[in-house]
């Protein structure tokens, strides 16, 4: 069975929804038989490479929220995270364009390394005092690595606009197209969605019901032909 979950590092419900899943599918008896796929989605995707604001600059000037408000969702959030066993800091982080993590986590899946990635880069931009905003390329170049990307291929993306982008693009096209319209977004096998960092309960719920509804595989019979088998092949002699 295949998870995929649309998502974007700037999401503090993501990095919150992720634990949350991970938690739920940890317990799920069918763990091992579950793939899970991480597919883009920006929150700000107008915002240009370089444009870096603080949070709670972002949230007062993009939602109408005063700074207290703004504060006071911060420090929800941070709760919301601490019950999940995660950091975060709710005072001093900073907000830019994604776009260039992204790209990288399509290397990373081509690598085999994006879960890795993507718990990096939440870690990083939710938990530590370091901006993977505001310190360019190299910044990223550092957590790529550390996630076991190697350094050139990295900086070989990064230093091509055009690698990686129209996987961005497309995956942001399938979100529109399955109907997403709240962020994280999880399809298991194209069937079920779930959206937001909803609780355990649900998204084990979730992942019980599409096991359950698998539907079999349907042979079509088309009479008695050679195949092998598990005790090998067995080929007819020669007349």
């Amino acid at each position: 069975m295949r998870v995929e979950i649309w998502s974007d590092i700037a999401c503090p419900w993501c990095y919150v929804g992720k634990a949350r899943f991970e938690k739920a599918l940890a317990a799920f008896p069918h763990r091992e038989d579950v793939e899970v796929v991480h597919r883009s989605f920006e929150l700000d995707p107008g915002r240009a490479k370089g444009d870096v604001e603080s949070v709670l600059t972002m949230l007062t000037r993009k939602y109408g929220m005063s700074e207290a408000q703004a504060e006071a969702g911060e420090d929800n959030l941070g709760a919301q995270a601490a019950a999940e066993g995660l950091d975060y800091r709710t005072r001093g982080r900073d907000h830019g364009n994604t776009f260039d993590m992204h790209r990288l986590l399509h290397l990373a899946k081509e690598r085999g390394r994006q879960d890795e990635l993507i718990q990096a880069l939440y870690r990083a931009n939710f938990a530590e005092e370091r901006s993977v905003f505001a310190e360019g390329d190299e910044r990223l170049v550092e957590l790529a690595t550390g996630a076991g990307l190697d350094a050139a291929e990295v900086r070989a993306v990064l230093a091509d606009p055009e690698a990686y982008a129209d996987a961005v693009r497309e995956d942001e096209r399938e979100a529109a197209e399955l109907g997403a319209n709240g962020f994280p977004f999880f399809v298991l096998d194209r069937k079920y969605g779930v959206s937001g960092a909803q609780p355990a309960e649900v998204f084990a719920q979730a992942l019980g019901q599409a096991w359950g509804e698998r539907a079999p595989l349907k042979l079509v019979d088309q009479g008695d032909a050679e195949a092998c088998g598990p005790d090998g092949c067995a080929v007819p002699p020669r007349g």
